[in-house]
């Protein structure tokens, strides 16, 4: 999705009507498969956006660890990038934090490329984590989110990242369904997020902003607010995004679980 603030777009009553995910597809398909193209041509950001996310998801677990603070939390057992692109997020953060991480991606070309970036040694296709302190890459899955459905309570995170704009407000809120019930349950003793890191609207009206060069909409915080109320979801942590150039968007993050 174009992180500036004042992309090309039509104002209507339902922005996200106009979403075409062929549209979609066909812009991406178009990108170059790196980090420039990834961040719409501010790959400068990556840094500080990881380490954000990795900070965010810190202290996530550690207000539910019953361990001392400064002690090291143990490895997530499986995660999932949804939307991953090229695999920065996967590659730079998810490893790190999670035994296996699944990917979700509608575009085969980058998808290849995380696969080809791995397989220096970091890839293990066969199962097997081949680089201490990393985890290994699960599932490759090319689809789209709308037509993706998570395997049912497998996993500790769900990890959605400059991507839920390319769907409608009625595809997302059957798809954090359908995220909820991939979750680890509860009932087995274990904590599970789904996380939404999505750009904001920045429209002097608060409605959400259509943008016809990828064709995604870019959501107020009160219509995500609303989105995963009519989810069944609870917002559990949440901050806005720092360090990013003013002309961008402005990035929020939000942890969120059941009712």
């Amino acid at each position: 999705m174009d992180m500036t603030s004042d992309p090309p777009f039509s104002e209507t009553d339902a922005p996200d009507a106009q979403i075409n995910h062929a549209q979609s597809i066909e812009y991406w398909s178009s990108v170059s498969s790196d980090i420039n193209g990834m961040l719409g041509g501010y790959p400068q950001t990556s840094r500080v956006d990881l380490q954000g996310s990795s900070n965010f998801l810190t202290k996530l677990r550690r207000a539910k660890s019953t361990q001392a603070t400064k002690e090291p939390l143990p490895p997530l057992d499986r995660a999932a990038d949804c939307g991953a692109g090229v695999g920065r997020i996967t590659k730079e953060f998810l490893l790190r934090v999670s035994r296996i991480v699944d990917v979700v991606e509608p575009v085969k070309k980058f998808t290849d490329e995380l696969v080809q970036s791995l397989g220096s040694g970091e890839w293990a296709g066969d199962g097997e984590a081949v680089q201490a302190g990393k985890g290994q890459v699960g599932e490759v899955i090319n689809l789209g989110l709308q037509d993706w459905t998570p395997e049912k309570g497998a996993y500790d995170l769900i990890w959605n990242q400059w991507c839920l704009g390319h769907l409608t407000d009625a595809q997302l809120v059957a798809y954090l369904k359908r995220c909820e019930d991939g979750l680890v349950k509860a009932e087995d003793g274990k904590a599970a997020w789904i996380v939404v890191k999505e750009n904001l609207s920045t429209d002097i009206h608060g409605k959400d902003i259509y943008d016809e060069e990828d064709s995604s909409v870019t959501r107020s915080d009160e219509k995500f607010r609303q989105l995963f109320r009519e989810a069944g979801l609870k917002i559990v942590a949440t901050e806005l995004q720092k360090g990013f150039p003013k002309e961008l968007f402005p990035v929020r993050i939000y942890a969120l679980k059941p009712e």
